[in-house]
């Protein structure tokens, strides 16, 4: 498997955004980081079917870059308490061909490979740089579970990051005696991280609406790079609703980058590459429609809120500190589609948002520290509460907050904690069931 031709300059087919901890802009004086919520796309994988595999692309069917924690220990209950030793069990895992055959180190279609466990657990690394050792927000020490909280897709890939990112951030050799982390899962029917169109027909049938309008906005755009690719993907064209789908191709060819894989030059380059990805951020992650929005990530915003209220309203008495949602690409790009603050990209493997609620600190009534701050404490505003929403290491300025009173004067990417708290409540479903039923019409 070798490397793309070095006579190509440009990386257009290469992005990553790990956690920038020393670019990591700190809050103005005055206000306390109380609690963090960070989502995180799942490290780099294999794609999930076989794509371009014939020549003259040749992109690899099999990829083997699945050799780290192959072999794991299944703790079990003893049930021999006479045999120390019997405490655990030795497993070695292994991929079998439809032949039969095996081969070493061989990944599953979606697998996250050995350089998406290193991605995510340096993700964990990064995290504790930031808030544990550059700022002091989480404990050197995990000493109660109750501080951290964990929860992943149901799906391997993001199980096994957020199992990365965890040894990153807090190692056993961090964690206190008895204190094991926990990673959480929900059944499918009962997920809310990604869009639930399992659970919502409604919602998928949005889905599948605003596929169509994507298709029928980009495949004549699309139709000018069939002379360049339709020779790799055995002469059909490429487009939104292409067999195979625009976005299969640009999701292997990434996935063959990220791990060196050679990739065909042409989509080295930037025109061909930003304009498949534009027609593919249509198609998945452009959602602008209220109910789309409130089906989409309603819940999700709901119980996010829910969690820093309680905060708000407990303080140091909610030990909650930290949230890490192991996650998928869809989730993240929703987020920002539902608060208009989506760059129109494919959200990278490893890449995160973060959504940290501050506390306003301010002066003892009449300090001279409290003139000096002058407007940013003015005792004519309520709010003590703000978020601060950050992706990709950028802060994000919400539109919703955009109107003065709306956010920390001077500061426009603080957002009143009760504005948008106010715009959750209107994205949150009333009634789940019956917003996700799907209408039909009577003969």
């Amino acid at each position: 498997m070798g490397k793309r031709s070095s006579r190509m300059g440009n990386t257009s087919l290469l992005v990553g955004e790990p956690l920038d901890v020393e670019g990591y802009p700190q809050a103005p004086s005055g206000l306390d980081l109380e609690q963090v919520h960070v989502y995180v796309r799942h490290g780099e994988r294999t794609p999930v079917r076989t794509r371009m595999a014939d020549p003259p692309a040749s992109i690899p069917e099999h990829w083997q870059m699945c050799s780290v924690a192959r072999r794991f220990r299944e703790a079990v209950n003893s049930t021999t308490p006479s045999e120390p030793g019997t405490e655990g069990v030795w497993f070695k895992r292994g991929t079998e061909m439809y032949d039969g055959k095996t081969i070493a180190n061989l990944c599953l279609l979606g697998d996250l490979t050995d350089v998406g466990k290193e991605s995510t657990y340096n993700f964990g690394v990064a995290l504790r740089k930031l808030y544990v050792d550059r700022l002091g927000f989480l404990p050197r020490t995990l000493e109660d579970d109750n501080q951290a909280y964990f929860r992943s897709t149901n799906v391997p890939r993001t199980i096994e990051s957020l199992e990365h990112i965890v040894h990153g951030l807090y190692p056993q050799t961090q964690c206190a005696a008895g204190v094991i982390p926990s990673i959480l899962v929900r059944n499918k029917v009962d997920e809310n991280i990604v869009s639930n169109i399992l659970s919502c027909p409604q919602l998928g049938f949005l889905e599948l609406a605003f596929a169509k309008a994507a298709a029928a906005r980009w495949n004549s755009q699309l139709q000018t790079l069939d002379g360049k690719l339709s020779k790799y993907i055995n002469g059909k064209p490429i487009r939104v609703d292409g067999s195979p789908r625009a976005s299969g191709i640009l999701d292997t060819v990434r996935s063959a980058a990220a791990h060196g894989i050679k990739v065909p030059d042409e989509f080295w380059d930037p025109k061909v590459i930003d304009l498949i990805e534009s027609a593919v951020a249509d198609e998945w992650f452009t959602i602008k429609t209220e109910q789309g929005r409130r089906l989409g990530m309603g819940r999700l915003l709901a119980e996010m809120s829910t969690k820093m209220q309680t905060k708000v309203a407990r303080g140091d008495k909610d030990p909650l500190k930290v949230l890490v949602y192991s996650t998928h690409d869809s989730t993240l790009a929703a987020l920002c589609g539902t608060f208009d603050v989506f760059d129109e990209k494919w959200p990278p493997f490893t890449s995160s948002m973060t959504l940290e609620l501050f506390k306003k600190a301010g002066p003892e009534k009449g300090s001279k520290l409290q003139s000096l701050l002058g407007g940013l404490w003015d005792t004519r505003s309520r709010e003590e509460h703000y978020i601060r929403m950050r992706y990709k290491n950028r802060n994000l300025v919400l539109p919703l907050c955009a109107k003065e009173g709306d956010h920390l004067p001077g500061s426009p990417e603080f957002c009143a904690f009760s504005v948008f708290k106010r715009r959750v409540k209107e994205l949150t479903p009333t009634d789940w069931n019956a917003e996700c039923a799907r209408e039909t019409s009577s003969s």
